[in-house]
């Protein structure tokens, strides 16, 4: 069977304002109706009163109902007949005469004459005047009653009562029909067309889905959103956030006791390359330091119908992958150090083989006697200026890959290092082999390294006689993936990012310029033994 079709939430909404409205005309005419009742009371009534009284002060019904014990009914009736008949020219539809005992004497309607009336609440039989409504077997009327004074001027021998019946209910609406299909018919088409707006609208904005899918929908949404274990930040073109997840809260170190949502990103306590990040631009595998933590951003902007609605950026933690990236550049480090020194070595052992097949070992003793010495001599220089074992073997080991390739790696003799903490001296050996491996792929001949420590910080300075560093592209070496050097197996572009992110996780920092006016580049890097006040441990 095919499944009934369901009412989108616009026709929900619609079939309930259409609802509404009909009972808003409904209680505008039962308003429409008692408005007219009061008006018929306040109008008839008195005119009803005024007709009885006029009646009342007649002499001849004054005269007969004085004599009313004295005369037959027969007499009664007939005398006064014709005065009540014409007291039915004010609109009255009856007018009777009432005696002191309640019973109709006299009526423009011969029938009621003998039966007992119907006086309501009035206590017009005690002298007084009276106004109001009285209900006759459910006929409802508007009723005046005057009393009756006989000429001798004793109390009241009588009444007279003069009533006009209510409309009915399609009297009432027929006589106002006017007025109140106006009011109706304009009401009801003001009604139906606001609801058929609001219900376009609605309609537009939930995509035409019904109550149940947008409430399936928005499950769905908060059940994948703080699911997947990437950040996902969406900001609207206000700068506001308007959804955030778990994950992103906890990379961001987003409170959990306060929502972010609907709150500006500038005032999240955010660092601002972070603000910068989230709300500028269209952002791919941008790589930021949030507290300790190494984050990788993509900012793309949202829309809907060819609207502008935002943006949403997407936060993967790659801290760990820096750590792994780290250990590896100390690897690759070391691993090209050992090459060149095998490279080396095999080159001594075929000189030193030669010259023995040559007979010519005085010349065997002064080339391994040169060789011992100048290695003596680089280790005992690097290790009285250079007391951390880690620093000072990298730094003999840089000597071998430079000699290699052509490049003089010289420690500036105003170096001085103590030894360092496991963590300090890791984070150094990464900083140091990346900067000399770069320094040494741009140099022409001499590559120059600065090692001290001033207030408890490390101060490393890396110079080199290359062709330096376009100001234009000193912020873009840092930036994860650039690189001037050709393309290789697993990319580059990954040291001088990694030195950045090394020295800034530490509270440090790495700042890059000209070596001299001749030509080259510096980098200067500040790395801190402990981390610095402010930043997250």
């Amino acid at each position: 069977m095919r499944e009934r079709r369901r009412l989108t939430l616009a026709g929900q909404f619609l079939l309930l304002q259409l609802v509404v409205v009909a009972l808003l005309l409904l209680v505008v005419g039962v308003i429409g109706v008692r408005q007219s009742d009061a008006s018929f009371q306040n109008e008839r009534g008195p005119a009803m009163r005024s007709a009885a009284e006029d009646t009342a002060s007649l002499p001849l019904v004054q005269e007969t109902l004085s004599d009313l014990a004295d005369l037959p009914p027969r007499v009664v009736s007939e005398r006064l007949a014709p005065l009540l008949v014409r007291a039915l020219g004010t609109g009255a539809d009856d007018v009777y005469v009432v005696d002191t005992a309640g019973v109709v004497v006299a009526a423009s309607d011969p029938t009621l004459v003998g039966t007992r009336a119907e006086l309501g609440s009035s206590d017009a039989l005690e002298g007084r005047g009276w106004v109001g409504d009285v209900v006759h077997d459910g006929r409802r009327t508007a009723a005046g009653h005057a009393p009756v004074y006989p000429a001798d001027g004793s109390g009241p021998a009588g009444i007279v009562v003069a009533e006009q019946d209510y409309p009915t209910l399609r009297d009432r609406l027929t006589g106002s029909a006017s007025d109140l299909a106006l009011y109706l018919g304009v009401g009801a088409v003001l009604g139906l067309v606001g609801s058929f707006a609001v219900s376009r609208v609605v309609k537009r904005g939930t995509r035409g889905l019904d109550s149940d899918q947008i409430a399936n929908l928005a499950d769905q949404r908060e059940a994948l959103l703080h699911s997947i274990r990437e950040g996902v930040v969406a900001v609207g073109t206000d700068g506001r956030v308007t959804m955030v997840n778990d994950a992103a809260r906890r990379t961001l170190g987003l409170p959990d006791d306060a929502d972010p949502v609907g709150r500006r990103v500038d005032d999240l306590g955010l660092d601002p390359h972070v603000v910068t990040l989230l709300t500028e631009g269209e952002t791919q595998d941008a790589v930021a330091l949030v507290g300790t933590r190494v984050v990788v951003f993509n900012r793309r902007s949202a829309s809907s119908h060819g609207r502008g609605i935002g943006s949403v950026t997407t936060l993967r933690d790659r801290t760990e992958l820096v750590s792994l990236q780290s250990q590896l550049s100390s690897n690759l480090s070391i691993t090209d150090t050992l090459r060149a020194q095998t490279h080396e070595f095999d080159n001594r052992l075929h000189t030193i083989s030669g010259l023995v097949q040559l007979g010519e070992y005085d010349e065997v003793r002064t080339l391994v006697g040169d060789l011992a010495r100048h290695r003596s001599e680089v280790g005992a220089f690097v290790s009285a200026r250079i007391a951390d074992p880690a620093v000072a073997a990298l730094v003999v080991a840089k000597d071998s890959v430079a000699a290699e390739r052509g490049v003089e790696l010289v420690l500036d003799a105003g170096s001085r290092l103590s030894a360092l903490p496991a963590d300090v001296s890791a984070d150094l050996t990464t900083v140091l082999g990346n900067l000399v491996d770069n320094a040494v792929d741009a140099a022409a001949s001499l590559v120059e390294v600065w090692l001290t420590e001033v207030d408890g910080d490390v101060h490393l300075r890396v110079r080199d006689d290359g062709p330096g560093v376009p100001v234009d592209l000193r912020e873009a070496i840092f930036v994860r993936g650039f690189s001037t050097k050709p393309e290789v197996l697993g990319g580059r572009g990954i040291g001088l990012p990694l030195v950045q992110l090394i020295c800034t996780q530490r509270g440090g920092s790495v700042e890059v310029g000209r070596a001299a006016e001749e030509g080259g580049a510096e980098f200067v890097v500040v790395l801190p033994r402990s981390m610095r006040e402010g930043v997250p441990s």
